[in-house]
């Protein structure tokens, strides 16, 4: 399945793009697409350690979400010192 991400200030910084499209397993969860994200950029993967998500516009915390073709995954990294 594809996964849309966009990533923004420092996230987009470290990816070095604004938005990829990421190829996954079916039933891949939010953490399998962060290991993904993290093992083709290591500059990125320190990144993502401090980064939030946004899953179809709506906050997620839990890393065990499942994820679906076409889903679109915002990368947030702390923004003004948060």
């Amino acid at each position: 399945m594809e996964i849309c991400v966009r990533f923004f200030a420092a996230a987009q910084a470290a990816a070095g793009v604004e938005q990829m499209v990421i190829h996954l397993t079916d039933k891949a969860t939010l953490a399998d697409l962060e290991n993904e994200l993290s093992q083709s950029n290591p500059r990125l993967a320190e990144v993502l350690q401090r980064c939030s998500y946004l899953h179809e516009s709506i906050a997620v915390r839990d890393r065990s979400r499942e994820l679906s073709g076409g889903d679109v995954v915002d990368v947030l990294p702390p923004f003004a010192g948060g």
